[in-house]
């Protein structure tokens, strides 16, 4: 049985976003943001009525791991909505993170600590100190997994998210775009 944790955090851009923690199987997941097609997700994956999105997000990371039926695109393109989602297995010490965020409501950024740490959080913020310039928003509808050591689009998926690096005078490290026409005409 999976330990559950909610908590509505107020910021004074976005009104409220839920945010939800929970342990299953030595699998860990913080899931923030909620999805519109919840319910058909819990039928796909045969969950109760009463699971919420971090669980699911802990069944889907398990049947990728376990299974491998569908490639990682697959199972983070299923599910609609505003999220972002980070998904540690224990067991593999894997780290799966994705976002999915059309509209601006739930930010996620990265960067690299100091000491060579790749760390995460709603408020950049909390990383400006530790990150300094390698700091970046997470690229929206991308997923990044330990599993295949890079950033992939759930779109694209064959395609390279190339990191482009910003001005000296910006704070962010880079900014990130999925290869194509448009990225090779900007990076020549």
């Amino acid at each position: 049985m999976p330990l559950g944790l909610k908590v509505k955090v107020h910021s004074c851009f976005y009104k409220y976003r839920l945010k939800s923690f929970a342990v299953k199987d030595d699998i860990f997941c913080l899931f923030e943001g909620a999805l519109d097609n919840l319910g058909s997700l819990k039928q796909q994956y045969r969950l109760p009525k009463s699971s919420n999105e971090v669980v699911l997000m802990i069944e889907a990371y398990k049947a990728l791991r376990d299974r491998a039926r569908y490639p990682p695109n697959h199972v983070v393109g299923h599910p609609e909505g505003n999220f972002a989602f980070i998904v540690f297995g224990k067991a593999t010490s894997t780290l799966f993170v994705a976002t999915r965020d059309e509209k601006a409501k739930v930010p996620l950024y990265c960067g690299i600590t100091a000491d060579g740490w790749v760390a995460f959080a709603d408020d950049a913020d909390l990383l400006k100190g530790a990150c300094g310039k390698s700091l970046a928003s997470f690229p929206q509808g991308s997923f990044f997994s330990t599993a295949l050591g890079e950033l992939r689009s759930y779109e694209n998926p064959k395609n390279k998210i190339t990191a482009i690096p910003a001005k000296e005078e910006e704070i962010w490290g880079a900014k990130f775009m999925v290869e194509g026409p448009a990225v090779f005409a900007v990076t020549k």
